[in-house]
């Protein structure tokens, strides 16, 4: 985009406002696009220039997105942010008041986007002034809300003008702020709107991928492996193949997942997108060496926590326990397997256990369904099935 004084840049959005194009008025009114970076459009005061150019409603919008503009040439994301919530707010009315249409769903995308990420901003501007953590976020959300019922309520357009059709690009921004101030709960509704919208497979695929990252994710926290797996293997498969980082995101969540169904990542896979830490606790795991895992969980620790994956990673390591018990068993082949053997294994492997934490680990695995068997407390032996005494993993899911 060449300069254009700020004249000009208002005639255009007149010109689109009457015309109707949401497209050209969403790049006019985002804080991402060309034009937001000069100083002439950043304005404290610039209602009466506004008036001269723009007309009722579309002139509050530019007013507000021009004041939103000066408070973040200033590096004040705090006064950004207000600007910008009463920005979407104004514009939930706008969009409420237009009956049959629904060409100004591009502006509503746009502003929508950039609330969330102001709010960011401002939300570590104000890290050690007065406030709860989150709470610009939260209010963000509110002000996302107002838009997505806006949307969720127009059922009485035809298909081709209706607002419904902007739900999941609400519902994604919605499902940003909410992991990210650890508010999971409050996507139920949100998920539910969307697995019961008549548009559910007539939104964007890249919309679609975003929305079944997310609720993959959720399901993974619900403990939910199946769906989890469903979601984020649709989303995975679906990512577009040059965004490799969103590609990576996915599969931090999608490995655990897949090892905790039984299935085993390829190391070719996991060098492409650089979480290769996942390799060497695929061989623990496998190997049964719980050494090996305890070393690579505390290696790998930060990377873990920081990914939100630590305690489902965790949790691989009763598979490990299972594969290191059916070694034992290959070695005694025998069906009645001494607790006390269990206990050495483990110990062995630099786990502090006695006999009844090993008992416990053991009932754990025959409640799981990945030993068949029964433990025999007074002979302190595990009898095992003589049939298939450790089903393979991917038969339990």
């Amino acid at each position: 985009m060449t300069f254009m004084n700020l004249a000009h840049y208002l005639q255009i959005i007149d010109r689109s406002w009457r015309a109707q194009d949401g497209m050209k008025i969403a790049c006019f009114l985002s804080l991402r696009h060309e034009h937001a970076k000069y100083a002439n459009y950043q304005v404290e005061m610039p209602e009466g220039i506004v008036e001269r150019f723009l007309v009722s409603p579309v002139d509050e919008l530019v007013v507000l997105h021009l004041k939103c503009l000066f408070y973040v040439g200033k590096d004040d994301f705090l006064g950004a942010y207000h600007q910008q919530s009463t920005l979407v707010q104004s514009f939930a009315k706008i969009l409420q008041a237009q009956k049959e249409e629904n060409w100004s769903l591009p502006i509503m995308y746009t502003i929508c986007s950039d609330l969330r990420l102001i709010a960011q901003r401002a939300e570590k501007q104000k890290v050690g002034v007065s406030g709860n953590p989150g709470e610009i976020l939260e209010k963000a959300a509110e002000c996302l809300m107002g838009c997505f019922r806006v949307c969720a309520a127009d059922n009485r357009s035809a298909e081709e003008d209706t607002k419904r059709i902007g739900m999941l690009a609400l519902v994604n921004q919605l499902f940003k702020v909410y992991f990210r101030i650890n508010k999971l709960h409050l996507c139920k509704p949100l998920i539910r709107a969307i697995e019961s919208s008549p548009f559910k497979e007539s939104f964007s695929l890249s919309q679609q991928v975003t929305y079944r990252y997310f609720v993959g994710r959720k399901a993974m926290y619900d403990s939910n492996y199946k769906a989890a797996d469903e979601y984020l293997t649709y989303a995975f498969e679906n990512c577009h193949k040059s965004s490799r980082k969103n590609k990576r995101l996915i599969l931090i969540y999608l490995v655990p997942v897949k090892m905790l169904l039984g299935f085993i990542p390829s190391k070719k896979v996991l060098e492409k997108y650089d979480v290769i830490q996942f390799w060497d606790l695929v061989q623990a795991v496998c190997q049964g060496n719980l050494k090996l895992f305890d070393e690579l969980m505390e290696m790998h620790e930060t990377f873990f926590i920081k990914c939100g994956i630590y305690l489902i990673v965790d949790k691989l390591k009763i598979i490990a326990y299972r594969n290191l018990f059916r070694k034992v068993y290959l070695i005694l082949n025998t069906h009645q397997i001494p607790v006390e053997a269990l206990q050495t294994a483990l110990e062995y492997l630099g786990q502090d256990v006695d006999l009844d934490e090993t008992q416990c680990i053991v009932a754990n695995l025959i409640y799981e369904g990945k030993i068949k068997g029964y433990i025999s407390h007074q002979h302190r032996k595990v009898v095992v099935s003589k049939q298939n005494p450790f089903p393979p993993l991917t038969s339990l899911s």
